[in-house]
């Protein structure tokens, strides 16, 4: 039986809204919470050990306001699972589970938001507001975005989505590779890393699929050509940069955009885990190159060194919505945060752009 082509749920979501908000850092509030990321599996290793703890942070960021959760399966591939004596069988589960958190973290939420909840306990006892509530349904009884939102013409909440996370090979090798690119490995070696994941989550039911943080072209390639595999899904893609105009590896953003702008399974291109200092050129670049919604989510401008695995330098994250306004000029339509950031910044985008 042939499965049916989703609708795009990007495209949805930016019917109903200008902006599209996406979550912010996994890790950091996992830290937050006393779970211990020294491990190659990084955040994985609490898919293992204390899978709860990844809900309540799925669901903080919902309850600041986020349209989109992105699954705790960067780090979680069946070679690395491997590695910790982990079968291929249980590492497929490990990364459905992925799904499956994020969407109990977002029902849970989304029912606190029909229910008009207000004042609703995110992390560390912050209180996040909830809009009062009006569901209604889309015309497309199959298809419907519930939304929520007050009669006076307040913008309504869309129901929010789950994008599976797809992390690069540079990942798995847990040496900072995702920032450089240069693996020295075959298509063939990256697909066969790929697609077990792709195919787990898919089968989770992931709204869309996230390839994120990837430094070069040819895995780019090799990950589009592999999602024609799975010809009902879509996915973002989303590169590490080297500087404003260049992806890590050193093609040029332009160049990404054309290569990927015309694949009708990729919902939107842009950037992560980058320096805010560089988003406003390289959306730039990205909106005039390619008709894809541009998608940005960069970091604190924190820092990240591979040798220690620790963070240093200055954070500027407290500003993201301020410079927000300066990405959204220049044509960005997504927008979260990457490492380092929390459910404070998302929340402050959400207040800007749902306001």
């Amino acid at each position: 039986m042939t499965q049916a082509k989703q609708i795009n749920p990007i495209e949805q979501i930016l019917r109903e809204h200008p902006v599209m908000i996406l979550d912010g850092a996994l890790a950091t509030e996992l830290e937050q919470h006393g779970c211990d990321l020294d491990d190659p599996l990084w955040s994985a290793r609490v898919l293992i050990e204390n899978p709860d703890v990844i809900v309540q942070v799925h669901a903080d960021y919902f309850r600041a306001g986020a349209d989109c959760a992105i699954t705790s399966s960067y780090q979680a591939t069946v070679d690395g699972f491997s590695k910790r004596g982990i079968g291929e069988q249980e590492a497929l589960d490990l990364i459905r589970k992925t799904v499956e958190l994020a969407a109990k973290a977002r029902d849970d939420v989304w029912v606190e938001v029909q229910s008009g909840v207000v004042g609703s306990k995110g992390l560390k006892g912050q209180s996040v507001e909830v809009p009062s509530v009006c569901v209604e349904a889309l015309e497309n009884e199959e298809h419907r975005a519930d939304r929520t939102g007050d009669r006076e013409g307040e913008c309504l909440r869309s129901r929010p989505i789950i994008a599976g996370s797809v992390g690069p090979y540079g990942a798995y090798l847990a040496d900072g590779s995702e920032y450089v690119g240069h693996y020295g490995v075959s298509d063939e070696t990256l697909a066969a890393f790929h697609r077990p994941r792709m195919a787990a989550l898919i089968e989770a039911g992931a709204d869309i699929l996230a390839f994120e943080t990837i430094p070069s072209l040819q895995e780019a390639q090799v990950l589009v050509e592999l999602l024609k595999e799975f010809p009902h899904a879509y996915a973002w893609l989303s590169f590490s940069l080297k500087d404003g105009t260049t992806i890590s590896e050193g093609t040029p953003l332009e160049v990404c955009a054309q290569t990927f702008g015309s694949e009708p399974q990729i919902a939107a291109i842009g950037l992560n885990c980058a320096p805010m200092e560089v988003v406003t050129e390289a959306v730039g670049i990205l909106s005039r190159a390619s008709d894809k919604p541009v998608i940005v989510y960069p970091n604190s401008g924190e820092v990240y060194d591979a040798a220690t695995k620790t963070w240093s330098g200055q954070g500027t994250c407290g500003s993201m919505s301020d410079a927000s306004e300066q990405w959204v000029a220049a044509g960005a339509k997504i927008i979260g945060g990457c490492c380092r950031t929390t459910p404070h910044q998302i929340g402050e985008l959400a207040k800007k752009w749902r306001s």
